[in-house]
């Protein structure tokens, strides 16, 4: 049987620990033990939230998060569907957050400008993504489309193009 956060010293429970120290002070396990609260009767939660971390295979970041599905969260015991549905809208949160917001009124000027806009958002992805920049008369982003995706096997799209290249076609 494991111990009980309760039976812990104040200064190494995780909820005290930030409220005392702030987030930055706590590990990875213990800011995820937080968004799971409470553990089971044979593991604590920063025990449940290390068998989290313990799933990824480069242990180089925390980005491996966002790639997990609700089913691979649900593969640890102690982890149900309501966790691991938590889980996953935190990673969501994460990446929006990262997002820029006012993506509609930015003006393209270079390829630069795009590639910086769609960067924060692509970086971690794992495949390519075909996207779809719709600018107005004065190359600001009216919409931007995913033209394939990872969760579409359809590919509208075929072929090699230069950012530059799409950029002068869009713009005119």
């Amino acid at each position: 049987m494991s111990i009980k956060m309760k039976e812990l010293p104040e200064m190494e429970r995780p909820y005290e620990k930030l409220e005392l120290y702030g987030a930055k002070r706590l590990s990875n396990a213990e800011l995820l033990a937080i968004i799971i609260k409470t553990g089971t009767k044979d593991y604590t939660s920063v025990q449940l939230a290390q068998k989290i971390l313990n799933l990824n295979q480069t242990k180089k970041e925390l980005n491996f998060l966002k790639d997990l599905e609700i089913k691979d969260f649900m593969k640890i015991k102690g982890i149900g569907k309501v966790k691991a549905i938590q889980l996953k809208a935190v990673c969501e949160l994460t990446n929006r957050m990262s997002a820029p917001l006012n993506i509609k009124q930015a003006v393209i000027k270079k390829p630069e400008d795009l590639a910086n806009i769609l960067m924060q958002e692509l970086r971690f992805e794992k495949i390519e993504i075909v996207k779809v920049v719709l600018l107005n008369n004065r190359n600001q982003i009216m919409k931007i489309v995913d033209v394939q995706t990872r969760k579409s096997k359809q590919c509208i799209f075929t072929g090699k193009t230069s950012i530059s290249r799409t950029y002068q076609i869009a713009s005119t």
